[in-house]
C-alpha cells in the first residue's frame, strides 16, 4: 500500500510495524486516522515512538479508533477511569498480565483493541512480545482446522496464574466485584469482523476447555495450540522507550509482557476498547 500521510516500517516478518510522521498529541485529520487504522489492521499491532501525551490527549486519541471502556478488576485514574495504570513496583516480582493472552476474553463482548503508553521504564528489560493468530490458524493442518472450526472455548478470568499477575494492583485499587470470576464462551476459530480472516482465538491465560469437553480432555489439544500460536516465527518483540505508544488488535493478536527487570519500576497507561459479541 502507498501511504500518503504516514511512514510504516514493519518490525518482523509476521506482525508489528512502527509508524512515523505522526504527533499523537494533535487532533489528527480523519484521513490520517484512516491510514493509521489501515496500518493497524494490516500489521495487527503498531507502535509510535517519542510521543508526549497527557491522559486527556490519550483518551481523546483512543476515541478516534473506538469506544474506551473500564477494566473490570482495577480502578482507573481518578479523573480518567478508562485509563488503567499498568505498574510493577521495584520490590515486586510479578508483573501485570505477565503471560501470553489477549485482553479480557472472559467478557461476553471481548475488547476490540488496547492502547498502551509508556511513562516510566527500567534501564533494561520489560519488552513486550506479540503473536499473530491469523498465522497460527493458517499453518494448522486441514484435519486440525476441521476439528477446531466448530468448537467453542470457555474463557475464565480466574484461570491459574492469571489472578496472580493482577493481584498487587487489585489490592491497591480494587473494584467492588473484583473477586467475582467472569466466564464467557467464544469461537475457538474467530472470524475477524473487519478483515474477514480466521484467527486461532484461544490463550494460555484465559481458555480453560472446549464447550462440551472436560478440562482433562481439552488440555492436550489446548497445550498444543498454546505452544503453536506462540512459535517464534509468528511473533515480534517491542523494546519500549519512554513516550512509546502501542495499539494492538485483541481479535487476532496475543501479547506477553516480559518480566525481566526485578528491582526497577515500570509504569504505563492502558486503554481498552469495547468490542462486540463473537459468533
Amino acid at each position: 500500500m502507498t501511504w500518503r500521510h504516514i511512514e510504516v516500517q514493519p518490525i518482523s516478518g509476521a506482525i508489528g510495524a512502527e509508524i512515523f510522521g505522526v504527533d499523537l498529541s494533535q487532533d489528527l485529520p480523519d484521513d490520517v486516522i484512516a491510514e493509521i487504522r489501515q496500518a493497524w489492521l494490516d500489521n495487527l499491532v503498531i507502535f509510535f515512538r517519542d510521543q508526549t501525551i497527557t491522559p486527556a490527549q490519550q483518551l481523546a486519541l483512543a476515541k478516534r479508533f473506538g469506544e474506551p471502556v473500564e477494566y473490570p478488576f482495577i480502578r482507573g485514574l481518578p479523573d480518567f477511569p478508562e485509563i488503567t495504570p499498568v505498574v510493577k513496583l521495584a520490590h515486586e516480582t510479578v508483573n501485570f498480565g505477565g503471560l501470553w493472552h489477549t485482553d479480557t476474553t472472559y467478557q461476553q463482548r471481548p475488547p476490540m483493541a488496547s492502547m498502551l503508553y509508556a511513562l516510566e521504564l527500567p534501564p533494561y528489560g520489560g519488552d513486550t512480545l506479540f503473536a499473530n493468530c491469523y498465522l497460527a490458524y493458517d499453518t494448522l493442518s486441514d484435519g486440525m482446522k476441521a476439528m477446531l472450526d466448530p468448537l467453542t472455548g470457555i474463557f475464565s478470568s480466574h484461570k491459574g496464574r492469571v489472578v496472580d499477575t493482577r493481584a498487587a494492583r487489585a489490592a491497591d485499587s480494587p473494584k467492588e466485584d473484583a473477586k467475582i470470576a467472569r466466564v464467557a464462551e467464544h469461537p475457538v476459530v474467530r472470524i475477524h469482523p473487519e478483515t474477514g480472516r480466521k484467527a486461532l482465538y484461544v490463550s494460555f491465560a484465559h481458555t480453560t476447555c472446549f464447550k462440551g469437553w472436560t478440562e482433562a480432555e481439552s488440555k492436550p489439544v489446548l497445550d498444543y495450540l498454546f505452544d503453536h500460536q506462540t512459535r517464534p516465527e509468528f511473533t515480534c518483540r517491542f523494546r519500549w522507550d519512554v513516550g512509546s505508544v502501542a495499539l494492538w488488535d485483541n481479535r487476532c493478536a496475543l501479547h506477553n509482557p516480559i518480566n525481566d527487570y526485578h528491582g526497577y519500576k515500570r509504569v504505563l497507561h492502558r486503554i481498552t476498547f469495547a468490542g462486540q459479541e463473537t459468533s
